[in-house]
């Protein structure tokens, strides 16, 4: 069996990467970085050494034309690591995890083309920009110092998670080379527009027509423009903690064929008395809003209201009636 035999067999394992909502966060980012601070300017310099590699691989795979065997997994955390220059020589790997160390340079990656996932969380990286790997399906790179999603380009990536960076505009995102990407982590970020009047927004995902599943909590959000009909997949929307105030915003999402679920917990239009209803109103495809199920009681009223305002509009657009013209009185 050929490496590209395994590849094409590979299925990426979810369970590393957080898909609902409802999960624990108040100790999140604590391994990696504490609330506040700052790497320092300067670590010793430690390179990844050939007793680390000995230490870390793992899972013995049969490689090329299935005569020869290679270690294919390396795991090598927490090690203050500054440089993995040596990972140039071990192109087989397909799993590579280097979290919580000192790096602030992938490149040496770029000679993996066989990568299949990829955790390179709790860095000092200003960058998640790689040549493009062929077989990368899952890619994390949380709580470093990113500040923009350019140079992002594996035709295989299905989850990409960029959670707890420095991100403030989503751009470099192209739908024609990423055309498997399914699920997106941007919460903890920076994301904010250049606009004149400062509106947080999302912007660069617009044409990501196979995303279905976005995470844009904790950011400061507050209008709901950037999401268009070209996101015809998406089916989840995180946006728990952001600035959102005016239900108005929620019409902007109706363009989404296939939402049905969203999260928009601890933001404020959840104070507003006709929340739900509203959101349902707006959505009527919508299945859960926060934690909560829409109920069938819920979805008929909701119906009503908007049969209501149907015909409201369509009273509004009737052309008003010409009133009668009385004949006019002869002078005679």
């Amino acid at each position: 069996m050929s490496d590209e035999d395994d590849l094409e067999d590979f299925e990426p394992d979810q369970d590393d990467f957080e898909k609902e909502e409802d999960e624990k966060e108040t100790e999140e980012g604590e391994d990696y970085r504490k609330e506040g601070e700052e790497f320092p300017e300067e670590w010793l310099p430690t390179p990844l050494t050939e007793d680390m590699m000995k230490e870390g691989l793992s899972l013995l795979c049969k490689t090329g034309s299935g005569l020869a065997h290679a270690y294919v997994k390396l795991e090598v955390k927490e090690r203050d690591l500054t440089d993995i220059y040596l990972l140039r020589s071990y192109i087989h790997l397909r799993y590579v995890d280097v979290s919580e160390n000192h790096l602030t340079d992938l490149s040496p990656l770029n000679y993996l083309t066989h990568l299949l996932w990829l955790k390179a969380d709790g860095n000092r990286l200003r960058s998640a920009q790689l040549n493009e790997l062929p077989y990368l399906q899952i890619a994390s790179f949380a709580y470093n110092q990113i500040t923009d999603t350019e140079g992002i380009s594996h035709p295989r990536l299905e989850t990409l998670n960029l959670k707890g960076n420095r991100i403030h505009m989503v751009t470099g995102l192209d739908p024609q080379k990423l055309i498997s990407l399914h699920t997106v982590e941007l919460r903890g970020n920076q994301l904010g527009s250049t606009a004149q009047n400062l509106l947080k927004k999302v912007e660069g995902l617009e044409d990501l027509s196979n995303l279905t599943t976005l995470h844009l909590r904790d950011n400061q959000i507050d209008t709901l423009s950037g999401f268009s009909r070209e996101m015809k997949s998406l089916q989840y929307l995180n946006l728990r903690g952001n600035m959102v105030a005016n239900l108005g915003e929620l019409a902007k999402l109706r363009d989404l064929p296939k939402l049905r679920a969203l999260v928009l917990l601890d933001n404020p239009c959840t104070e507003e008395t006709n929340y739900r209803q509203e959101a349902l109103v707006q959505m009527p495809y919508l299945e859960r809003l926060d934690k909560e199920f829409y109920e069938e009681e819920e979805r008929a009223e909701a119906d009503e209201i908007r049969q209501s305002l149907k015909e409201d509009k369509e009273k509004e657009q009737e052309p008003e009636p010409k009133p009668d013209l009385e004949p006019e009185q002869s002078l005679i």
